[in-house]
């Protein structure tokens, strides 16, 4: 069993780039990010207080990994809950915990989110942190909104991208930062494509190492 574990600041493309090496492994994938998402959701729909943490734990602990739809959980209401419950020592410990049950799904997983390599899995067997400058993640952002046919301002986005930084590096529990064994790569001037090719030059080296 291999476990993959991918951090980083909000669109710095881990995601997109989670997927596919998840897909060219032949590895499941969990973006963690949505499981804070889901139990956000959860209080929502049943019109419960984001701030009673018992609660808030309670419906962590239903979430299920293998029923989470991104095009639903992607709304930007349910990204500001979520950043609200996320801070709960109580809902992370409960998702942590849903999060490592996961990872030992066989063939192999891949984990991305902010804390996996540091905190989830601190013995995957490949860690990687990807970031890009807060002004290519505001533009990546978006460009998103844009091609899906919504409207935004990049200024707003770039305070946006910045306020995340701050709170995901500030946090007392968990905070973002590098595993002390994660290899960085930059995808600022980075397509897709080459960062995944970086991105499976460093898994296989890493994977022929634990051979």
């Amino acid at each position: 069993m291999i476990t993959i574990a991918i951090d980083g600041p909000a669109a710095s493309g881990k995601g997109t780039l989670s997927r596919r090496i998840a897909e060219e492994y032949g590895f499941h994938h969990l973006d963690t990010g949505l499981t804070y998402r889901a139990t956000a959701k959860a209080l929502l729909d049943a019109g419960l207080s984001l701030d009673d943490e018992p609660v808030a734990e309670t419906m962590a602990r239903e979430v299920e990994l293998g029923g989470l739809d991104r095009s639903v959980l992607s709304a930007h209401a349910i990204g500001e809950a979520a950043s609200k419950i996320a801070v709960m020592p109580a809902v992370r410990r409960a998702l942590v915990e849903a999060q490592r049950g996961f990872s030992r799904k066989e063939p192999g997983t891949v984990l991305d989110g902010r804390d996996i390599g540091t905190v989830v899995c601190p013995d995957a067997a490949v860690k990687l942190y990807v970031t890009a400058s807060p002004e290519v993640r505001a533009k990546r952002r978006y460009d998103e909104i844009i091609a899906g046919g919504g409207t935004a301002d990049y200024g707003a986005i770039f305070e946006d991208v910045k306020k995340r930084d701050e709170r995901d590096m500030g946090r007392a529990d968990s905070p973002l930062k590098p595993a002390e064994d994660a290899h960085l790569l930059d995808t600022s001037e980075m397509g897709i494509e080459a960062a995944f090719q970086a991105a499976k030059t460093l898994i296989d080296a890493a994977l022929k190492e634990k051979i």
